[in-house]
This record gives C-alpha cells, structure tokens and sequence, in this order.
C-alpha cells in the first residue's frame, strides 16, 4: 500500500510546529520595534518643538499643547513632559508602553534637553529585543 505512515505524519507536525514557534517568536520582537519606532518619532518630535520654544522665549515648557502636539495616533505609549523648576532650563520627555507594548524589554523611554537617551545601548538586559534606540 501507498501512503504516509503515522510516524511520518508526526514528524512533519512537529517539525511545522518547530518552525511556526520559531517564527512566531522572531515576529513579535520585529512588533515590538515596529512599535517603539512610534515612540522615537514621538520624543524626537516633541526634543525638537521644545528647542524651537527655548530658542523663543529662553525657557523649555511643559505643556504639550503648547509645542502643538497631541496624542499618538497608534496608541501604544503615553506621552510625560516635566520641566526641571521655575527657571524651566530643562526637560524630560518620557514615552511610557501601554497595552500590548507593555511587555517590551526596552520599557519606557526618554529624551531629556541634552538630547541623552534611554535606555541607553550598553544596557544589555533593556536592549535585549533589540537596540531601544
């Protein structure tokens, strides 16, 4: 008889299924950049609003809507903008992961008026699904 014995049929399943666990991981790492590229734009966006706000009234601020900028269109980090004191001559952005992005090794990530960021890349256990920035 012609055929494919039950052995063979299982080999192929569980080397399908090998395949599919090893994509499946290799994708969501790729999600999870993806994502966090929505995060660079958005603290990029508001380092350079708040130097064109500094270069006009000599102090950084921390209101956003302010600088003209809202919320992420996609929704996978919370904006935080602090100003240091009363004199205002520096800033934090952060980007905080909500939802799925919470899960994310690289956690939240900031920019601060010396253009520092973090986590920074020598941070092995917070770049560990790939550079954070």
């Amino acid at each position: 008889m012609r055929g494919f014995s039950f052995i063979e049929i299982m080999i192929a399943v569980v080397v399908a299924a090998l395949l599919m666990a090893m994509a499946t991981t290799a994708y969501s790492r790729y999600v999870f950049r993806a994502r966090r590229a929505d995060a660079h734009h958005m603290l990029m966006t508001i380092a350079h609003a708040e130097e064109r706000w500094y270069a006009t009234y000599n102090r950084y601020t921390d209101d956003m809507s302010k600088l003209g900028y809202g919320a992420s269109p996609h929704a996978y980090y919370e904006l935080a903008l602090t100003v240091d004191d009363a004199a205002a001559q520096s800033y934090l952005a952060t980007a905080m992961p909500i939802d799925a992005q919470t899960s994310d090794a690289c956690g939240e990530l900031t920019i601060d008026n010396a253009g520092r960021k973090t986590p920074q890349r020598d941070d092995e256990p917070a770049n560990a699904n790939g550079n954070c920035w």
